[in-house]
């Protein structure tokens, strides 16, 4: 059974997970075919909407991963249909449902690839809030933001889906 930190950790995850599949959401309702959308980018240098969606979930699969004690092994950046899309963030929920690791494991270390020949060595805690955490709301903000950039009329209360349960109204004095 995860303890308090970890269940923590998974909460932020999967509220951060069914944002970016509102997001996803709000961009089917506003395009016709929503297929070109998987290639568009902020600029020419960065990955297109659909890499965005896998390295999004790539943060809390990877933490899965990590937890079971099993190799982290990213998604392939290639996301070519909503389909697919959806089934990563589905798939990446799940697992993240299924964690089982206690706060003991937030005490690790973890080696973190940093591209060719680069590297880390975090505590688990430090691997979570340092890279993890960044790299998720990183993707997730610039899927918002290429839709934005194409008119889906997005606006933040669609980027903080997680507090809608929480919002309360004043009463008129």
């Amino acid at each position: 059974m995860p303890d308090k930190l970890v269940t923590e950790i998974g909460r932020i995850f999967i509220t951060r997970l069914d944002t970016l599949a509102h997001i996803v959401d709000c961009g089917e309702k506003h395009f016709d075919d929503f297929t070109p959308v998987l290639e568009e980018r902020l600029a020419p240098d960065m990955f297109p909407f659909g890499s965005q969606i896998a390295f999004a979930c790539n943060q809390p699969r990877g933490f899965s991963q990590w937890c079971a004690g099993q190799a982290v092994e990213n998604l392939p950046r290639e996301v070519n249909s909503l389909e697919q899309a959806r089934a990563h963030i589905r798939d990446t929920r799940a697992r993240v449902q299924a964690i089982k690791a206690g706060d003991a494991k937030l005490e690790e270390i973890k080696r973190v690839g940093l591209g060719p020949g680069r590297y880390c060595e975090l505590p688990g805690l430090r691997y979570v809030n340092d890279y993890l955490m960044p790299n998720l709301y990183f993707h997730v903000t610039t899927a918002y933001a290429i839709l934005r950039k194409l008119g889906v009329p997005l606006g933040k209360a669609d980027f903080l889906t997680s507090l809608a349960p929480h919002v309360r109204q004043e009463k008129a004095s």
